[in-house]
C-alpha cells in the first residue's frame, strides 16, 4: 500500500512535465540555443524547491515515510567527479533530447523511439556499477 504513494507521486510529476513542455525536444533544444527562459525557469525554480526542501527537512527533523532517520550527507567534493559526470549527463542529454525524468514522461506519452534512449541509459548504469570501484570518486 505505501507504494501506492509513489505511484500517485510519479503520475504527478509525468503531468507536470507533460505540461509544462519540459519534456519537448522543441523546448531542450531553445535552451541550449539560449532562444528561451522558458526550460531555465523549471530548472531554476526545482532547484530552489529543492534547497528549500532539503532545508525544512534537516531543520525540522523530518522522518522518512517508514519512520526511519533521513540521511542527507554532504558528498565529497572533487572536480573530476563533476567535471566528468557533468560532460557525460550533458553529452547524453543534448543526443536523446531528454534528461532521465523526461525519459519516462515521453514514454507514457507515446513517443516509442524513446524506448532506445531508456534502454541504452539503463544499460550505462548497468556499466557503470559494474565499473564503479575503478573509477574517481
Amino acid at each position: 500500500m505505501k507504494y501506492i504513494t509513489y505511484v500517485f507521486i510519479g503520475f504527478f510529476f509525468g503531468i507536470i512535465m507533460y505540461k509544462s513542455e519540459a519534456a519537448s525536444w522543441f523546448r531542450i533544444y531553445e535552451m541550449f540555443e539560449f532562444g528561451s527562459f522558458h526550460m531555465y525557469g523549471i530548472i531554476g525554480s526545482a532547484l530552489l524547491i529543492g534547497v528549500l526542501g532539503v532545508q525544512i527537512i534537516k531543520r525540522k527533523n523530518i522522518k522518512a515515510m517508514g519512520g526511519q532517520e533521513m540521511q542527507l550527507n554532504p558528498k565529497e567534493m572533487s572536480i573530476p567527479r563533476y567535471l566528468i559526470g557533468g560532460i557525460i549527463f550533458g553529452l547524453g542529454w543534448a543526443l536523446a533530447g531528454a534528461c532521465p525524468g523526461p525519459m519516462y514522461v515521453l514514454a507514457g506519452s507515446g513517443y516509442i523511439s524513446i524506448l532506445v534512449v531508456i534502454a541504452a541509459a539503463l544499460f550505462g548504469t548497468f556499466v557503470y556499477g559494474l565499473l564503479r570501484h575503478k573509477l574517481p570518486h
